[in-house]
């Protein structure tokens, strides 16, 4: 399968959701196979921000097959989620230059705050109008244009410690770049802020990041905080995954009781 001696490795799913990734193993070597995998994987590979890239292969169906070596790696913990050295990983992916060139030579183009409620406002469309989605957009729509910030980087836009590996070298990295984007870096600073860090120490996580924690970063965080969990909510819904639906239902509800509490005019 994909180039490798059938006699000399076996193949197995690696999960997900896609199922295009896959582990290969022989006797002495482990490598992670992924199936059509984006361009953008060699770009962070290149940063250090993904494990290396060891091969890329087209296959003459059309398909693009890339292999990058198994890790002995672990998952961060949630407590860890709150480290310096992820502020300054993540601090480095949005600095980088080469991730925001390639991503917009792959046909990415800047997200506007606009564009994000635009987007939000289709999906909306097919699901069942509740009235804790109607606050949430009231809001959304009242500050649409108060949140908007002219600094647009590559933003992961799935922050999960899940994603975040340390290796046997103690070196870290962000995997599952599929949801990619060019926008507000206070995208992913509001996922792993409120998703992982407490609230008092939220201004000493952004300083080992490099910014100053304000009234009007404390805003963009939470509209787009608001905005992804609708986002992941009805990405749910529309595939009948109802556990993970009711667990952004939840979310959405704390965050309209933040809102009120920190946000009301």
């Amino acid at each position: 399968m994909y180039g490798l001696d059938s006699n000399h490795w076996v193949i197995s799913s690696a999960g997900g959701v896609t199922g295009e990734a896959y582990i290969a193993q022989s006797t002495d070597n482990k490598l992670f196979i992924k199936r059509n995998s984006s361009p953008f994987l060699a770009v962070l590979s290149a940063e250090g921000i993904v494990p290396k890239l060891l091969w890329t292969k087209r296959l003459v169906n059309g398909d693009v097959i890339t292999a990058q070596k198994c890790l002995e790696a672990r998952e961060l913990t949630v407590e860890e989620m709150g480290s310096k050295r992820v502020a300054q990983l993540l601090k480095k992916i949005h600095e980088s230059e080469p991730l925001v060139f390639m991503l917009a030579k792959l046909g990415k183009e800047p997200l506007t705050s606009k564009a994000f409620l635009a987007h939000l406002h289709e999906e909306r469309k097919l699901h069942p109008i509740e009235p804790a989605i109607q606050e949430a957009f009231v809001f959304l729509k009242e500050r649409v244009l108060e949140v908007e910030h002219p600094v647009k980087r590559v933003c992961h836009s799935d922050i999960n410690h899940n994603n975040w590996l340390l290796d046997e070298d103690d070196r870290l990295y962000l995997i599952d770049w599929d949801q990619a984007i060019i926008a507000d870096p206070a995208v992913d600073l509001g996922m792993t802020l409120y998703g992982y860090v407490k609230k008092d120490a939220w201004a000493n996580w952004l300083s080992d990041y490099g910014y100053e924690l304000t009234d009007h970063l404390r805003l963009r965080m939470h509209w787009y905080m608001l905005a992804n969990t609708l986002t992941f909510m009805f990405w749910h819904q529309k595939r009948h995954r109802l556990k993970e639906a009711r667990q952004y239902r939840q979310q959405l509800n704390e965050l309209n009781r933040m809102t009120h509490k920190d946000f009301s005019h």
